[in-house]
């Protein structure tokens, strides 16, 4: 009885970390550039001083769903989203450089071009840094241009150009903050074939049907974990009333 007990108690707390999981993404389902996280179950032998007889289920994420979610207009010429394959470079609160999909951009007091959550956007040379200006536009290349106060609607200078980046997804995960890092740790190198569309965001890449499908999946089988347990302790209790007897 004790190994079922055990087997069905494992299981039972596996389920509510899957269901956080699952969870998070739903949370996240309007968040714009947001990769949702996969998760999965399997069973794991326990071993000791004795021969692994016994095995415990374990929920862990083996990766994240780098599919691109879709694009949405918003006009706003500071909205950015990548077309096609490819990130953006941002910089970390570490100072470390983390990438994403989209971006929302603002520039602060001090002239800094930030991405909505705050963070740096990367340019040639570290964050870029935008003068005064009456106008900012971004081209497909990631250019970022600016047209100076008291400048005519025709005179555009170019002040840097947005990181953008395009490694293989076997190297990136993504980090406790949210965003996607390479698993070395080392800054990717820039790819000129990677494009923007400015005046989008793009949308969460979570489908909702499918993480309440799985949530109700997980709720069921922690029932089901639990029933378990209780058939374990009426089993314990019926075989020490036994033992009485005799």
């Amino acid at each position: 009885m004790d190994k079922m007990l055990y087997v069905a108690m494992t299981g039972a707390s596996q389920n509510a970390l899957a269901q956080k999981a699952h969870a998070n993404n739903l949370a996240n389902i309007s968040t714009s550039g947001f990769q949702r996280d996969l998760e999965q179950a399997r069973s794991m032998p326990v071993f000791g001083d004795s021969f692994p007889a016994r095995a415990y289920a374990m929920s862990e994420r083996p990766a994240t769903d780098f599919t691109p979610g879709a694009l949405q207009e918003t006009g706003r010429d500071l909205d950015v989203a990548v077309g096609g394959n490819g990130w953006i470079a941002v910089q970390a609160p570490d100072g470390s450089e983390a990438y994403v999909r989209t971006a929302s951009m603002n520039i602060d007091a001090l002239g800094v071009l930030r991405a909505g959550n705050g963070m740096p956007i990367m340019g040639n040379g570290g964050p870029i840094a935008v003068p005064p200006e009456q106008k900012v536009e971004i081209g497909q290349d990631g250019t970022v241009s600016i047209r100076a106060m008291g400048e005519g609607p025709r005179v555009m200078a170019e002040v840097d150009r947005i990181k953008l980046v395009n490694p293989d997804l076997k190297n990136m995960t993504k980090g406790l903050d949210g965003m996607i890092h390479t698993k070395s740790g080392k800054p990717a190198d820039a790819d000129g074939s990677v494009q923007l569309v400015s005046g989008f965001l793009e949308a969460s890449n979570v489908n909702a049907v499918e993480e309440m499908t799985s949530v109700l999946a997980l709720s069921r089988q922690f029932e089901l974990h639990v029933k378990m347990m209780t058939t374990a302790k009426e089993g314990d209790e019926a075989m020490a009333r036994v033992l009485q007897i005799g």
